[in-house]
């Protein structure tokens, strides 16, 4: 039986055990995170997915769906069945572009507008709580190092 030796330069090394795995540990860390925002939502009967959704399209609206689904982070076919429930609750309104009718447009409707507003106030606080516990200069540095890990990805 022939013995194969392998360059231990050209070997990836790969962490011992689930608590440094990048995967997992980015898993955990938002875990951690929406476990604070999680009481907010459900007293306001929004799923996590669908709030993505409206905080997406009260920075920006109207948009494409494909650009929805890419900004909140959410797979295609989840984004048909949250568009519709928050279509039905009259949070978002649906439609079509003027030059492509193929493509569904979404919007922020009034009544979305007012709920992410109303929760401003909350959400700060969520945030000032993380950042008491963490440290602004800390958090800064992580979404610094996030974004910077997404975009060499890209």
């Amino acid at each position: 039986m022939a013995c194969h030796t392998r360059d231990l330069s050209e070997a990836v090394v790969l962490p011992r055990n689930t608590r440094r795995s990048l995967p997992m540990s980015l898993l955990r860390a938002r875990e951690a995170v929406m476990l604070n925002f999680r009481p907010m939502l459900a007293r306001h009967d929004v799923t996590e997915q669908q709030w993505r959704v409206l905080r997406v399209l009260g920075e920006n609206s109207p948009l494409d769906a494909t650009e929805v689904a890419e900004r909140a982070s959410i797979l295609a076919p989840s984004l048909t069945r949250i568009i519709k429930a928050l279509e039905d609750r009259s949070l978002i309104t649906r439609g079509k572009f003027e030059d492509d009718g193929r493509r569904v447009q979404l919007a922020i409707a009034p009544a979305g507008m007012t709920m992410i507003e109303e929760l401003a106030p909350e959400r700060r606080a969520i945030y000032r709580e993380i950042e008491r516990k963490y440290g602004p200069e800390e958090l800064e540095k992580l979404l610094d190092m996030l974004e910077a890990l997404i975009k060499s990805q890209e």
